[in-house]
């Protein structure tokens, strides 16, 4: 089973994906956790990542999806995991995708805890408050200006993602505002009905696309060739025709006009020569 979390900051991500990693022995791998693991192994992406960060950058795309790539394909991986944060942006999950499917692999599903940023911020308030109150350290998040800010770059971000997976019938949101059994078993749910209907990229469109095509060209191709064709051959052969009657019809004309002169002169000739002689006959 592979499955991406996505909600805000606070949202209850890490809380679900410990249960769903005790119940169906997934691995959760966060991007934090395999960059420190990748940089204290002293892998080749590691130090790559190691000589970013200590610029101060932030570690692009290809590294971070490298970084995964490699955690996914470690024995502990095999059975399934769970992506914690990441992809972050819709270009990472592009690279996500070109990355499991050379692997021949693809996502069962996408969970999104829907949340209502306002009690959220609420909530965050009341367990600093109860925090401090039992003296307790607080961690550098617990703070509703740091949360505020990781909202915006949430909404920014990473939200668009929830487009994008719902357009690959991927995307199962579940009321992350609901108490932690409750939003546990309402993924329970989101989980068994991914797995009547796959999730992934819709191959429908891509098929229907060739049978839109081929089905109209045979019919036009053969009809319109054939009737064209036919119609010219008739046409070139009449006019042939008609063009040669007209030529012989202006010949014979000029032909008969030619001849009867001279056929009525030969015939007139000799008369008058006969009549000459028996003229010059006589007068002798």
């Amino acid at each position: 089973m592979r499955l991406i979390l996505l909600g805000p900051p606070g949202a209850g991500k890490g809380t679900q994906a410990q249960r769903l990693v005790a119940k169906y022995g997934l691995v959760q791998l966060s991007t934090g956790d395999m960059l420190r693991a990748a940089v204290n192994a002293g892998t080749p992406i590691g130090l790559r990542a190691k000589d970013i960060m200590a610029r101060g950058e932030l570690v692009p795309d290809d590294v971070v999806v490298a970084i995964v790539s490699d955690r996914i394909d470690e024995p502990d991986a095999h059975k399934g995991f769970i992506l914690d944060g990441f992809p972050r942006t819709v270009p990472q999950a592009h690279a996500l995708d070109r990355m499991l499917k050379e692997k021949g692999l693809a996502l069962d599903a996408v969970i999104e805890l829907k949340v209502d940023e306002g009690i959220l911020l609420d909530r965050i308030e009341k367990r600093i408050a109860e925090m401090k109150a039992r003296g307790e350290t607080l961690r550098p998040d617990d703070n509703p200006d740091v949360l505020r800010r990781r909202l915006l770059a949430y909404r920014d971000q990473t939200a668009p993602l929830t487009a994008y997976y719902q357009l690959q019938s991927a995307l199962r949101s579940v009321d992350g505002m609901a108490t932690i059994s409750e939003v546990s078993s309402a993924i329970d749910r989101a989980l068994a009905a991914a797995a009547r209907k796959p999730a992934g990229p819709k191959p429908v469109k891509a098929a229907a696309k060739p049978e839109l095509k081929s089905k109209p060209a045979p019919a036009v191709t053969t009809t319109a060739k054939a009737k064209p064709a036919g119609a010219k051959t008739g046409k070139t052969k009449t006019a042939g025709k008609q063009a040669a009657s007209p030529a012989r019809a202006r010949k014979a004309p000029k032909n008969k006009a030619k001849s009867a002169p001279r056929a009525t002169g030969a015939r007139k000739a000799p008369a008058r020569k006969n009549k000459r002689q028996q003229r010059l006959t006589k007068r002798r």
